[in-house]
């Protein structure tokens, strides 16, 4: 795989023993004893490596994978942060919307404005989980009950069980409004569905 410098796999190096050159096989890729390590390495640099062989299709697959299976925000971030190519590939709604929700499990302590934006991206991509939780933060965190209430809706829409159930229980208790707000039948439909 190919580094920033351009440096990829070892290659032949020149060794001085006794002012003699020998051909040996140098892992590390520089002159012992003789130069300084070359920087720079422009045959290798030019030719590209596994990955960008891959057709996009099949990265985006293996990063659906991923996503579907993440176990922290570590797990994903450690893709976005490779290269170029793979971040805008791996923000491409098809991964976004196969997110398992341990992927965007962020501690309040850790909340940020872009972590609101990631959660925002997941829910615009499709993914229903991220459509709750983003609503249960806009919702009961944010105080922003008409946003947080629409996202758990878009959520309930995909018969997603907890957010059918906080949907019924703000309809149960009114939450965020009145003691007129409150409307059992929608919270009894709710629990119906």
């Amino acid at each position: 795989m190919r580094t920033r410098r351009g440096l990829c796999y070892p290659r032949p190096a020149d060794v001085c023993v006794d002012k003699l050159l020998v051909k040996t096989q140098d892992f590390a890729r520089d002159f012992m004893g003789c130069r300084k390590r070359q920087r720079f390495s422009p045959e290798i640099a030019g030719n590209p490596d596994f990955f960008d062989l891959l057709p996009d299709d099949i990265v985006i697959s293996i990063f659906s994978k991923l996503s579907s299976t993440a176990r922290s925000p570590s797990d994903f971030i450690n893709v976005l942060i490779t290269c170029k190519r793979f971040k805008s590939l791996a923000l491409s709604s098809v991964v976004l919307s196969k997110a398992s929700p341990k992927m965007f499990a962020i501690k309040a302590i850790n909340w940020s404005e872009s972590a609101h934006r990631f959660l925002k991206t997941c829910s615009d991509a499709g993914n229903v989980e991220a459509c709750y939780t983003l609503g249960m933060i806009r919702f009961y965190c944010l105080q922003n009950r008409g946003s947080g209430a629409s996202l758990m809706a878009k959520a309930a829409i995909n018969s997603h069980a907890p957010a059918l159930y906080s949907l019924a229980v703000i309809q149960f208790n009114g939450s965020g409004g009145s003691k007129n707000d409150k409307d059992l039948r929608a919270g009894v439909a709710l629990c119906a569905r």
